[in-house]
């Protein structure tokens, strides 16, 4: 299914599915032949963090590292607080494009840790990058921000996350991110 649009519909369509437009004008492909991709909502994040360690330019692009302070999560499923200790090991890449690489805690309201670790990917327009970068409000419809977070717990109330595959839409507030974490079903 590689190569251009006209050719991926053409061999999707064989498979009894096709390519659906939305109100955004935006694209999502549907396949008949394995069900639907649905999401569900599990949390929304607000995390804190401190101000970076500059590593420098290393031979994979410009490393920073960010402390993680805190924060809280909560939705339909989960809730608690992000947990001081973490740390996100940001790399910015030769094209401008920013992959955090994210090790943090949660505590549920009930007590439970979760190891959440992610990866993902920032980018935009280098207007809006340089504004994101100077601590400016900017509305996350103007860039990219994506992540696929994993989760690890040795509790029984919340292993089914240890089988969960999860996305998340990020926004860059000054303070910190916010994210929107969906299971994937």
């Amino acid at each position: 299914m590689s190569g251009g649009r006209g050719r991926g519909t053409a061999q999707i369509g064989r498979l009894g599915g096709g390519w659906r437009s939305s109100r955004n004008g935006r694209r999502s492909l549907l396949l008949a032949c394995c069900g639907q991709i649905r999401l569900d909502l599990l949390f929304t994040l607000n995390g804190t963090v401190a101000a970076p360690t500059e590593i420098g330019t290393t031979p994979w692009g410009m490393r920073r590292i960010f402390p993680i302070l805190g924060g809280r999560f909560e939705g339909p499923k989960l809730r608690g607080r992000l947990l001081a200790g973490g740390t996100d090991y940001m790399l910015g890449r030769g094209d401008s494009v920013l992959i955090p690489d994210v090790r943090a805690t949660l505590e549920t309201v009930d007590g439970h840790l979760i190891l959440m670790n992610y990866s993902g990917y920032r980018h935009g327009p280098a207007e809006v990058m340089d504004r994101l970068a100077r601590g400016d409000a900017v509305d996350p419809s103007e860039y990219y921000f994506r992540i696929a977070p994993r989760f690890e717990t040795g509790s029984q109330k919340y292993a089914w996350l240890n089988r969960t595959l999860a996305v998340g839409t990020g926004h860059r507030l000054p303070a910190g991110p916010t994210y929107d974490i969906y299971e994937v079903l």
